[in-house]
Parts: C-alpha cells; sequence; structure tokens
C-alpha cells in the first residue's frame, strides 16, 4: 500500500490502565487519539514514535501493534494503531495541537469516529493484530454528525482539502 494513503495513530494507557492519553487538535478542536501521515522515507513505526513526540511532547517506545484498519471510504485512511509506552518528556502543544491530557476510559470527551472504536480495541489487550475495516466513519455518519456539529464537520472537510485552522 502507498505510505501516502496511510496514517498511525498511537494510544498510551496511564499506568493503571484506567485513563488514556487524548490530544486536543487545533485545525478542529476536538480530541483524538495523536497520530498522523507517514512521511516517504519511514516506517509506520518510524511514524508513530516520531507523531507522539511532535504532538504531545512525550518520547514513546511502541509496546505492541494493536490494529491495521482499512477505509470504507475516502473520509477515512489506512491506519496503524499502536500502544505506546512514555518513556521521558513533558506534555506539551505544538502546530497542530492545543491541549495534551489523560482522560479516564469511562469518561471520555466527545470524540468523532472511529477514535472510540479503536480504544475498545486497545482495552481488548489481544496479541493478536486486529485486521478490520473503518465501519463508522461512513458518508450516512457525515451527514448525521454535519446537522449535529456542523462547524467542526466543516473544518474537518477544509482540513482534508488541505485549507486547515489553526487556532491559537
Amino acid at each position: 500500500m502507498d505510505e501516502q494513503n496511510e496514517s498511525v495513530n498511537g494510544i498510551v494507557f496511564s499506568g493503571d490502565d484506567g485513563e488514556v492519553l487524548l490530544i486536543k487538535r487545533r485545525d478542529v478542536p476536538i480530541w483524538v487519539l495523536p497520530g498522523g501521515g507517514i512521511d516517504a522515507d519511514e516506517s509506520p513505526e518510524q511514524a508513530i514514535v516520531r507523531e507522539m513526540e511532535e504532538e504531545t511532547g512525550y518520547k514513546v517506545k511502541i509496546v505492541r501493534k494493536i490494529g491495521e484498519y482499512t477505509p470504507r471510504c475516502r473520509l477515512a485512511l489506512f491506519t496503524h494503531l499502536f500502544e505506546c509506552e512514555i518513556l521521558s518528556g513533558e506534555p506539551s502543544t505544538s502546530d497542530e495541537t492545543q491541549g495534551v491530557k489523560f482522560f479516564p476510559l469511562d469518561a471520555l470527551p466527545l470524540m468523532p469516529p472511529p477514535y472510540p472504536d479503536w480504544i475498545e480495541d486497545a482495552a481488548k489487550r489481544q496479541s493478536e493484530v486486529i485486521k478490520k475495516e473503518i465501519t463508522s466513519v461512513n458518508y450516512p455518519a457525515l451527514i448525521k454528525n454535519l446537522i449535529l456539529h456542523p462547524i467542526l464537520v466543516l473544518r474537518f472537510l477544509l482540513a482534508r482539502l488541505g485549507f486547515a485552522f489553526n487556532d491559537r
């Protein structure tokens, strides 16, 4: 698969596994798992380590690969999901993030699909890599969320087209 059409996301659980690390994006101000695109010269593993440090301020190591998710439509990318562990660093924001925070698994903020599904998959602690379609990101869900959260969806669509807003 062409790496330009692939992305990575990382999940970090707190020491007691009761919380998960999320970032608040600048372009679309919502809480999500850290991650992003894979550069042409890097592997998915290198990309998640880089993205985690860029978006959270934490140097991490990969604990395991959780899953590979195939999109059903053009609203998503093929995504590699990794569980990571913090090695060092302090939470810090960047040009892409306006917040970095641990949230209790039983009190997560409103998140768009497929992030809740991915957190649920990671919490299962399966030993084998999950391989499945991203079913929650689809055009009917986009329309529903456009009605419920029009500004956020418009910002998401503009960001996908290369017109990102960065709240400061």
